[in-house]
């Protein structure tokens, strides 16, 4: 007797931000031009079709790069071209850090190697080129961090966000400052390049993706598994 057919290997996905086409929200996409780069690490076991942002996110940019698995040598072999100075480049990664507990309301923070808020920000944050993002869970970001040694020579930063995640009750983050990835891009670009219509159009994809999430949920709920259960391990996606 032959083996039930899953219905969601019938379904194609996007060749573009690997969601299965009821859910790819692609063709809504704004082009956006940034100055400073970006570099998505993602961790090989967390490439979450249905709610994942990396791929929706590097869609939106030219000078966006998308990269699967555990470690690279260094920045440039990750990013795959020559970077001349790495400290111009920033890792966010929260960690046990917290903006919260420093002396600062800023929404983007640079910290040293000891957690401890860097002097002259303004001039630190005025500096960076490129940002690196984790993609996964809490547990997967701390995995690439440590794999990587190369961070260590970038600028570190966390965020202190004026709100808590769009993402709501489909998934619940362990801390208030826990976002998407798509939500922490838009903070540190629009921040960095003081730029609030990056803000605004990433805001906006998001939100779309949320929305065709919940209708395909409802209509097909075999393509949008349902919501993952509260992991305080986890979660910096």
């Amino acid at each position: 007797m032959a083996d039930p057919v899953d219905e969601t290997d019938l379904v194609e996905d996007c060749a573009h931000c690997g969601k299965p086409m009821p859910l790819c929200i692609c063709d809504s996409v704004t082009p956006i031009k940034n100055r400073i780069q970006l570099l998505i690490l993602v961790h090989p076991q967390e490439q979450d079709r249905a709610l994942g942002t990396a791929r929706l996110l590097a869609r939106h940019f030219e000078k966006a790069v998308v990269r699967i698995g555990l470690s690279w040598p260094s920045l440039a072999k990750a990013l795959g071209r020559p970077v001349p100075d790495p400290s111009r480049w920033a890792v966010l990664y929260l960690g046990s850090a917290k903006v919260e507990d420093l002396e600062t309301d800023a929404e983007i923070v640079a910290i040293n190697r000891k957690g401890e808020l860097e002097p002259h920000q303004r001039g630190i944050l005025s500096d960076i080129e490129g940002i690196v993002l984790l993609d996964g869970t809490w547990s997967q970001a701390k995995a690439l961090w440590w794999r990587n040694a190369w961070m260590l020579k970038c600028q570190r930063v966390i965020l202190g966000p004026k709100r808590p995640s769009l993402y709501g009750k489909l998934r619940r983050e362990p801390r208030r400052d826990g976002l998407s990835t798509i939500e922490a891009a838009s903070i540190l670009l629009a921040g960095l390049e003081k730029r609030p219509d990056i803000a605004t159009a990433l805001t906006d994809s998001f939100e779309r993706m949320l929305a065709r999430f919940r209708e395909v949920q409802a209509e097909m709920p075999e393509l949008a598994p349902k919501p993952k259960k509260r992991d305080f391990r986890k979660r910096r996606r």
